[in-house]
């Protein structure tokens, strides 16, 4: 069985007092704000419990008290044989942790997990594996574009890995990374969300995978961060799927692992968001 290696932060420091999102509504938060930190540190640690129960290794990034947002460090790298290309963040908010990434990767890098790290341009923005997801069966990386990360960086995510991207391009405010809308399951399988898609990236998405590898769901199903999912020795870890696509998921012969993330819904991350895999590979 694989063992996985995911990136983790602690939540000690996450709220929500900013918008940069449609999910997130920092008067919301504030007004139970007590509740939904403890909330979040038990749903957090359950999601970690569950990983580890699974096999999977996990890497603490430590949380810095201002940066909310460094609790999903989806978005700091994309990883793939053990070479880091940071992220770079479209908004200033986020935009502080890109140091703090640096750090913890060069660390990685002292410890042997990570072979080598790379860096965008300036002119462009790429918010690391929540907009970049590898697809093994196929050998590529579809990249997601337009709410957040620039058109251009798939050229440069092509070139430092030397593998072919698809680029895609979102036009739903609500479904602002890729994996919000779109899910690479390990048997092949395409978890995503048509309505996400501009109409010449979802033909791409169609031609590319075969009708029966595509899981096409609805927006109501999208809307319940089922599809911000991990997958790995044929688990599925998500919250509140619907109950279509828990039967397909079985049908299929995956196990479904449904998670209580409510607290970080409001911040517009769920499971795949809360975790960066460091092991993905080509071979």
């Amino acid at each position: 069985m694989v063992a996985p290696h995911f990136v983790m932060t602690w939540p000690s420091a996450f709220e929500v007092t900013y918008a940069i999102n449609p999910w997130m509504d920092p008067k919301r938060w504030h007004q139970n704000a007590d509740e939904l930190r403890g909330s979040a540190a038990l749903c957090w640690q359950k999601l970690n419990d569950r990983l580890r129960a699974a096999g999977a290794r996990v890497h603490m990034l430590d949380p810095v008290p201002g940066l909310p947002d460094l609790v999903f460090p989806a978005n700091g790298a994309v990883v793939l044989d053990s070479r880091a290309l940071l992220g770079r963040f479209a908004n200033p908010e986020r935009q502080r942790e890109e140091p703090v990434f640096l750090r913890f990767f060069e660390g990685l890098l002292h410890q042997g997990v990570v072979k080598e790290l790379g860096r965008l341009p300036e002119n462009l923005i790429q918010e690391g594996a929540g907009d970049c997801l590898w697809d093994a069966c196929r050998g590529i990386f579809w990249a997601g574009h337009g709410p957040r990360s620039s058109s251009g960086s798939a050229a440069v995510v092509a070139d430092f890995f030397s593998c072919e991207v698809q680029p895609l391009g979102l036009v739903d405010p609500r479904f602002y990374h890729l994996d919000l809308a779109f899910c690479v399951l390990e048997g092949g399988e395409i978890l995503y969300c048509p309505a996400a898609f501009d109409p010449v990236s979802l033909g791409l998405i169609r031609e590319r995978v075969p009708l029966d590898r595509r899981l096409e769901m609805g927006v109501d199903e999208a809307l319940r961060f089922s599809l911000n999912a991990l997958c790995f020795n044929g688990a599925v870890f998500t919250t509140s799927p619907g109950p279509d696509l828990a039967a397909r998921l079985r049908e299929r012969g995956y196990r479904l692992c449904d998670l209580d993330l409510s607290p970080f819904l409001l911040a517009g991350g769920g499971a795949a968001s809360l975790t960066l895999r460091l092991d993905h590979c080509m071979g």
